[in-house]
This record gives C-alpha cells, sequence and structure tokens, in this order.
C-alpha cells in the first residue's frame, strides 16, 4: 500500500471487486443479494454487511436491535418507516434514513401497499463505548441532500464534507456517503480522508475505477486501499472514469473501529454473553413496545 509523504497523496486503488449475487426470497420478500458479504466484516470496518433487498409489504415488520447503525438507501417504491417512539414516514427513491440503534430499537420497514421496495441497506459497527447510546432516527429526503455540479456530472453529498459541501446526515462515526453520476468519458477525483476504509457500489453504466483503472458494471462492487496508519486530515484520491452514458455509483467511507465484534441476528455486540443479554432484554420487555 502506498504511504503518504510530504509531497505525495494516497491514489486510491481497488483492493478487490466483485458482482452482486441475487437469490429469489419467500413471498412478501422477492429478492436478496449481498453488497457486502455478511463473512467478510473484519475486511469492511466500521462497515459490517450491505443488503440489497426488493420486498413488498409485512417482509421486515415489528424487530428489535442493538449495537449498531443503519444507513438505507431507497432506489425504488417506497419504504415505511416505524417505530415505537412514534416515529412514521414514507421514504421514496434517492431517500435516506440513518438509524443508531445505540441501546435498544424497535421498529418495522415496509413497502406501502402494493409497492415493491428496493432498498440498499448497509450497517454501520458502534464503538464498545457507544453501544448504549440513544436511539436516534434521521430522514434525509433527496431533495435535502447537497449537489455539486462537476465538469461531466454531479456529486450528491448525504454524509461528511465533500466537493466543497457538508451532507446531512449526522452519524455517531464519522462517515462520507456520496452519490456520483457521470457522462460517458467523464472524469472526477474523488476525495476522502486517506485513513478511511472505503467502498463503492456502482448502480448504473460502468467506469474505471482507482489508480489500477479497474473497470466495473452494474452490481459491481469494489473495496478501495486506504492508509490505516495515516493521517485522518489528509485527503486520498479516488479517480473515477465514465464508459457508460449514464453511470451511477455509490461512494461509502468511515474510520475503522478495530474492536472484535460479534454480529448475530438483529444485534451487534463485542461478545456472546452481551448478545445473550440482548435476547433476555428484547423478551423482558427493556426494548419498549411494538413498532405498529
Amino acid at each position: 500500500m502506498k504511504q503518504n509523504q510530504t509531497d505525495e497523496r494516497l491514489e486510491r486503488e481497488v483492493a478487490d471487486h466483485w458482482y452482486v449475487k441475487y437469490e429469489e426470497m419467500n413471498f412478501p420478500a422477492i429478492q436478496k443479494g449481498w453488497v457486502l458479504p455478511a463473512d467478510r466484516f473484519e475486511e469492511f470496518d466500521p462497515f459490517i454487511l450491505m443488503a440489497e433487498d426488493w420486498f413488498k409489504k409485512g417482509t421486515f415488520p415489528d424487530h428489535p436491535h442493538r449495537g449498531f447503525q443503519t444507513v438505507t438507501y431507497v432506489m425504488d417504491g417506497r419504504l415505511e418507516h416505524i417505530d415505537n417512539s412514534g416515529g412514521r414516514d414514507i421514504l421514496e427513491p434517492g431517500d435516506m434514513q440513518y438509524m443508531n440503534a445505540g441501546w435498544a430499537a424497535r421498529h418495522a420497514e415496509d413497502g406501502v401497499e402494493d409497492d415493491i421496495a428496493h432498498t440498499l441497506q448497509l450497517w454501520v459497527n458502534l464503538p464498545q463505548n457507544k453501544r448504549n447510546t440513544d436511539t436516534i432516527y434521521q430522514n434525509v429526503y433527496a431533495e435535502q441532500a447537497p449537489v455539486v455540479e462537476i465538469n461531466g456530472g454531479r456529486v450528491k453529498v448525504f454524509a461528511g464534507s465533500l466537493a466543497g459541501v457538508k451532507g446531512p446526515l449526522n452519524s455517531i462515526v464519522p462517515l462520507t456517503i456520496s452519490e456520483i453520476t457521470l457522462e460517458k468519458d467523464a472524469e472526477y477525483v474523488h476525495k476522502l480522508p486517506e485513513t478511511h476504509n472505503a467502498f463503492v457500489y456502482v448502480l448504473s453504466g460502468e467506469a474505471a475505477i482507482g489508480k489500477n483503472q479497474v473497470t466495473m458494471k452494474k452490481h459491481g462492487t469494489g473495496l478501495l486501499s486506504f492508509n490505516k496508519e495515516g493521517n485522518k486530515e489528509n485527503p486520498s484520491d479516488l479517480a473515477i472514469k465514465s464508459h457508460h452514458r449514464r453511470t451511477k455509483l455509490l461512494v461509502y467511507s468511515g474510520e475503522p473501529i478495530q474492536e472484535k465484534i460479534i454480529p448475530y441476528g438483529p444485534f451487534v455486540m463485542n461478545s456472546m454473553e452481551e448478545i445473550k443479554q440482548a435476547y433476555q432484554d428484547f423478551k423482558n420487555g427493556k426494548f419498549g413496545p411494538p413498532a405498529v
């Protein structure tokens, strides 16, 4: 991995890449794919997994979470969120929801009426000393995310400070989330903190990504190189060149937490004892009433 010196900047490479494989599910779920496979979370730190789902009403009724965060991006259809603190809203394509499950979240996520909801849900780890934080929900509607026009495209910023603007999503741990759209042959250099672990997911089109110019098409995920021992104030460069008339991709980055974790069912904790305690607390009603 290239190390920063005073006169050079880290140029990100695609360290690994793959294409999402999908499987049909039992109705009312329709189809699922793993953008970030759940069994490789050590490599993705602070990210745990990302699921791409197509589903109808009744797939994700009332359920609990503890110890992590989610970021849900609506690609198509409508998604209704209901939580047991009185929150209720409908998200549409291009909208994003952030949830800090913290010590005890209980909610439902469902398609609306006869819609097929198509979503990307990312699970983000919490450091051990923040697992007992308050539960937070924040909706970021598509029109609330600032858009920066660039040569041959645009960058929409949901979280973090990127391209001279700051995204509205406020996470417990430092994240950047952006949606980049490019015309054919357009080139763009996206800047990320060099210490952030990061990945890209191609929503449409085709692009050459990174210093090593790995070509990726729709449904492609690319895990990027980064500098673990660097300075979080130093930027790094991610080169992107579009090979399609309409290339769109998402870029996520976050500071690694570097703690042992155990993802188990709807919980993410640091030990099996804590997982068992989470199940017991839910059984004993400590997560509150159902989300209805």
